[in-house]
């Protein structure tokens, strides 16, 4: 599932098409894929044509698109496993894998399409009311409107996010009766974060995945955070990080993160720090990927103790 630095890459590929453009028409092939709008087809189709697009806006894994006129609503994109806004001319072909197209007409680039592409079709779109925030602060990244898509009201803010509060996050993954990585892939804790850069923020910090987060120090959990910050922004520079096709921004293009990866993908193959095999295994349906050396196993304690380093 594409994860923090997948969705911004196609923010902000589509971010100066997009401001300020017009939607003159929209066409729904694949009913599935809205999902998360209740309300239809017809009403999703009609309440889109001639409505202007303000911004592109990013919360974590969610990608929206804010409306300037009529009521306070965005068009709500999920990218699920395969979705992808790709940017298309007027003359350009029918893509295979079409759901949603969107016309635009776009002050910067004229005439142009914006279509949803989505293989297996878990991704989605939806017209969703816009909700003020809890703290005050912009919805999301993008755009400085203190407002957020319903649907999204419940997601943490992300730790590139401007307001993101270290303090906060590390008293709340302290107090969390769980293992460390099930707590980063928990997206009301802190969002934007999936399979990938946990595993890849978890080696940089040596810490196994199933370290108690009860048991962790503030010290541990701030280098965490800042391990994170930091292979989230190297993916960022990347592009994102693109396995096969399905990963890519709104050109096709696809990232290149996967080549400075150090233990997502690389089971076998040598941890660079120590040169030991890193090893895969089994994780909440999933996999988690490790240094056996560098990320030991959390030691069981027989009684209380101090908190682990």
């Amino acid at each position: 599932m594409p994860e923090l630095p997948e969705v911004e890459v196609v923010r902000a590929g589509l971010e100066p098409v997009v401001a300020g453009a017009r939607i003159a028409g929209v066409e729904v092939v694949e009913p599935r894929s809205l999902k998360r709008h209740p309300q239809g087809v017809a009403d999703f189709e009609e309440r889109l044509t001639g409505r202007r697009i303000r911004a592109a806006v990013r919360r974590g894994k969610f990608l929206w698109l804010p409306l300037d006129d009529g009521p306070r609503e965005a068009v709500l994109a999920h990218l699920g496993m395969s979705g992808q806004l790709l940017l298309r001319t007027e003359d350009a072909g029918t893509d295979r894998q079409l759901r949603v197209r969107l016309v635009l007409e776009s002050p910067a680039f004229g005439p142009i399409t914006v279509a949803f592409v989505d293989q297996r079709i878990f991704g989605s779109l939806a017209i969703d009311p816009l909700v003020p925030t809890a703290d005050g602060a912009p919805g999301g990244f993008g755009d400085p409107a203190a407002l957020v898509p319903a649907q999204v009201a419940h997601i943490a803010r992300d730790p590139l996010d401007p307001v993101f509060d270290d303090l906060d996050f590390v008293r709340r993954l302290r107090a969390r009766r769980t293992g460390v990585k099930r707590a980063l892939l928990d997206q009301t804790l802190v969002s934007g974060i999936g399979n990938i850069y946990a595993d890849e923020a978890l080696w940089a910090a040596r810490l196994h995945y199933d370290a108690p987060t009860a048991r962790l120090s503030s010290r541990a959990a701030l280098t965490l955070l800042a391990e994170l910050r930091l292979v989230l922004e190297r993916a960022l520079a990347d592009g994102g990080t693109s396995f096969d096709a399905q990963y890519v921004n709104v050109n096709g293009a696809s990232g290149y993160f996967s080549q400075r990866l150090h233990v997502y993908g690389r089971a076998g193959r040598p941890c660079t720090r120590c040169g030991t095999p890193i090893v895969r295994e089994p994780f909440m349906n999933r996999s988690s990927h490790r240094c056996p050396t560098c990320q030991r196993p959390p030691r069981a304690r027989a009684g209380r103790g101090a908190p682990a380093a």
